[in-house]
């Protein structure tokens, strides 16, 4: 239960997030690349459906039966998993929690301090959840970093939940 992070305050719905089981999720982004290439602020549905297209179009081309090529990328992005530093956007959960309209401010509660950010720049940070294929258990769960990476070798640590004012 520790590990365990809630959305409250103003909000139409408290969220509770479990950063155990992001590895899994698709809008996971690699942090030892993404703070390295121009942020792209783009659709993870448009992201979604080039990714479909794609594999239909391999489909199309190759048949159904997966070549060396596809076995070997499967591969590659299994270990990737296994081993890479990971997050995920924190906006997907903001806009899940639905803030109130007269909501302003989210204040990140760490075991250290707390940090205010207007909710509009909140919907850019970004949540760290793994280093090097490993849950950040001595200074975690989760790691906050902005989306500009200023503060990429020095988030925020220790975060114990989310309020929304």
């Amino acid at each position: 239960m520790e590990n365990i992070i809630m959305i409250t305050g103003k909000v139409k719905y408290t969220i509770t997030l479990d950063p155990g089981v992001w590895i899994f999720d698709d809008r996971r982004i690699d942090l030892t690349t993404y703070f390295l290439t121009k942020n792209k602020n783009s659709d993870s549905l448009e992201e979604y459906t080039k990714a479909v297209s794609k594999h239909w179009d391999r489909e199309i081309m190759e048949g159904a039966i997966f070549p060396p090529t596809l076995k070997s990328e499967k591969k590659f992005e299994k270990e990737k998993v296994l081993t890479g530093t990971f997050g995920i956007p924190l906006k997907p959960f903001l806009l899940n929690a639905e803030p109130n309209s007269d909501a302003l401010t989210l204040v990140i509660h760490s075991k250290d301090k707390q940090y205010e950010f207007p909710l509009e720049d909140a919907y850019d940070l970004i949540v760290g959840f793994s280093k090097e294929g490993k849950p950040l258990s001595s200074d975690g769960p989760i790691h906050i970093y902005l989306s500009d990476g200023s503060n990429q070798d020095n988030p925020i640590k220790n975060v114990t939940g989310f309020t929304i004012k």
